[in-house]
């Protein structure tokens, strides 16, 4: 287990900040904002999806617990549709950073691109989950936040097995586009169907 760095700089108050949802055929996009303490330390913490589910909700009660301040914000389908997953991926991000109790000075965000809302200055890292604490933390509480919701969302929609694919685009999940169609939890955007004329058919 690589050791993440636990910030980039120390003498800034610094927002960790990731999504998880962007790959989904169904249901939002969700991000969360981090804000650890400067001396936080744990072993076990990396990039989700490196940790099986069990540890993510683990870690979740860890980061909840110690952190000095944490959000969560979603962007539903509809909205993913109007302006596209990268967009509604930073829109999520903005909305995680304002339902946080302070504000930060700086924040890190996994990825290549961010727009902001808010005018806090940030610095985006490839592969950030996997190289500082509070992005990985982040990573948790999104995935973890958002596989919790496609779960209750699940048992309205049994054909398309979201219970265990989260809306990822698997084949079962597939086969029940193809079958019944699409939801109103669907990004009607997003190809849904590798053959394009079975779509068509459906909307």
């Amino acid at each position: 287990n690589m050791k993440l760095f636990p910030f980039l700089d120390p003498q800034l108050i610094e927002a960790g900040c990731d999504e998880a949802g962007r790959g989904c055929l169904a249901g939002p996009v969700f991000a969360a904002a981090v804000i650890l303490p400067k001396d936080f330390e744990n072993d076990v913490l990396n990039d989700s999806k490196l940790l099986t589910e069990k540890k993510r909700f683990e870690l979740r009660q860890v980061i909840e617990n110690q952190a000095l301040a944490w959000g969560v914000g979603v962007c539903t389908a509809q909205e993913i549709d109007v302006h596209n997953i990268a967009n509604a991926s930073y829109i999520a991000m903005n909305r995680a950073v304002e339902m946080m109790k302070i504000k930060p000075e700086q924040l890190l965000i996994d990825g290549k691109y961010f727009k902001t809302k808010s005018g806090i200055p940030y610095k985006c890292v490839i592969k950030g989950d996997s190289k500082f604490a509070s992005i990985a933390a982040a990573s948790i509480l999104a995935k973890t936040y958002r596989d919790d919701y496609m779960h209750e969302l699940a048992p309205q929609y049994e054909a398309y097995f979201w219970a265990i694919n989260k809306g990822y685009p698997t084949k079962k999940h597939r086969d029940a586009i193809r079958q019944f169609g699409a939801t109103p939890h669907h990004r009607l955007s997003f190809r849904l169907l590798p053959d394009d004329n079975l779509v068509k058919e459906l909307f």
